[in-house]
């Protein structure tokens, strides 16, 4: 009982990093987005997990090198596909907007993040938990799907014109493409247990401190593909000197604590997910990811974003209700 509430608290304290280190991103000025992202992502990706890593298991190189290879390759493999998937988000957003991409992105990450890892779990249909899982997480859909009607209708508002038709429907099958890449920084993390069950068995690692092992794994493949397209993008527009741009401090602090912010999420999320058992990726993923959408939508009224916007604020708060809902089913499913 005591470890249901604890992997519930980890969870909620997670989704504050996830709902917040986004803030980070509208303050790049005057660094070039290349030049933001490399920093951004190796702090987010390489340096912070590895140093709580070390932190947390002395001997992490020896876990890692004792875990079969097929093992490591096929969790930075799904790292590197969830990178894929992060620019992709990018791309979306051009076309359609920030609330159309957000919608989909989340809705399909949560659901497919959590369905994917609930049956390469051995005798899924017969775990009592199964049916409420499937409805808290097809909830869980709505509620996204709602705050993402919500957000059109106040850009429409906001903006008074209309839109590009062709370009929405490429940037919405663009989405579709990244919210189904993002699910797989989830799945990476469930199939690398056994990088975190080799730390428990052979090196007596805590079972919270050893899910950090299986972020370090996934998360090389992830900066492969986000730190290789920020070089490219360095690259292809010479724009290097964009490092030593006057008056930078202040994009560098917001990198480097977004980053932190980002793995902080991760971090604590795996905590824990370890707590809930082997259910704890499946359930713990949509928590984490619909908690996050509630945190960045307060953060955005508290900035202003839904002034003026008439009805769809409502309608925001009505997806929100049904996220919460959602989320409490999720959270007896494991109780």
């Amino acid at each position: 009982m005591d470890n249901y509430f604890l992997a519930i608290t980890l969870v909620i304290f997670a989704s504050f990093f996830q709902g917040t280190f986004g803030l980070g991103m509208k303050y790049m000025a005057p660094l070039k987005w290349e030049a933001w992202w490399l920093v951004h992502a190796f702090v987010a990706m390489i340096l912070v997990p590895m140093v709580w890593a070390f932190i947390a298991i002395p001997d992490l190189i020896g876990v890692i090198s004792h875990t079969d290879s097929a093992t490591l390759w096929l969790a930075a493999f799904y790292g590197f596909l969830w990178g894929i998937g992060g620019i992709l988000f990018g791309v979306s957003v051009e076309k359609t907007g920030i609330s159309i991409t957000y919608g989909i992105v989340m809705g399909l990450a949560a659901s497919m993040g959590s369905i994917i890892p609930l049956f390469q779990i051995e005798g899924a249909f017969e775990q009592p938990s199964f049916p409420i899982i499937l409805v808290g997480v097809a909830l869980l859909l709505v509620g996204v799907a709602i705050t993402a009607v919500a957000g059109v209708q106040r850009d429409k508002l906001k903006a008074g014109a209309s839109s590009n038709s062709k370009a929405i429907r490429m940037g919405v099958m663009i989405a579709v493409a990244s919210g189904v890449l993002s699910a797989f920084l989830n799945i990476g993390f469930a199939n690398a247990a056994p990088v975190a069950q080799s730390a428990v068995e052979q090196y007596g690692v805590g079972t919270q401190n050893a899910s950090l092992a299986s972020w370090v794994v996934v998360l090389l493949g992830a900066f492969a593909m986000n730190g290789g397209y920020a070089i490219f993008r360095l690259a292809r527009n010479n724009s290097w000197n964009s490092f030593t741009v006057a008056d930078s401090k202040k994009a560098y602090r917001w990198a480097i604590l977004a980053g932190i912010f980002w793995f902080a999420a991760l971090g604590v999320y795996g905590r824990g997910a370890a707590l809930m058992g082997n259910l704890g990726p499946v359930i713990g993923w949509p928590i984490l990811l619909g908690l996050a959408l509630i945190i960045s939508n307060i953060w955005g009224y508290r900035a202003g974003e839904w002034k003026d916007s008439g009805k769809s604020f409502k309608v925001l708060l009505g997806g929100l209700c049904v996220l919460i809902v959602a989320i409490c089913i999720l959270g007896y499913a494991n109780y």
